[in-house]
């Protein structure tokens, strides 16, 4: 169920990055306050090939998603990591606190 939890987590971080890399805007990210659009796009990729491989595959190779409990503690990690990033980006002046500028 902890793994469904965090694969949830690092899969929806990945989405806001992915979308607005894609629709070429500036995000932030851990490295950078501003971070441009390709560097978006990389952490998606980073946050989104950890998820995946969180979850885990089967022996054929095929993406095993989770079910049951898992499939909830996966929605939960999603949904908490969801209310945390409107939070922080819904700040004019959100900063994670390394960011220097």
């Amino acid at each position: 169920m902890l793994t469904a939890f965090l694969a949830g987590l690092f899969i929806f971080n990945g989405l806001p990055h992915l979308i607005q890399g894609i629709s070429g805007k500036t995000h932030m990210t851990p490295f950078k306050r501003v971070s441009s659009p390709e560097l978006n796009v990389i952490w998606s990729f980073i946050n989104l090939f950890f998820g995946f491989l969180i979850l885990g595959f089967n022996a054929k190779g095929v993406l095993r998603f989770p079910t049951g409990l898992d499939f909830w503690a996966f929605l939960m990690g999603g949904f908490l990591l969801s209310l945390t990033a409107a939070k922080l980006f819904g700040s004019p002046n959100a900063r994670l606190p390394w960011h220097k500028d």
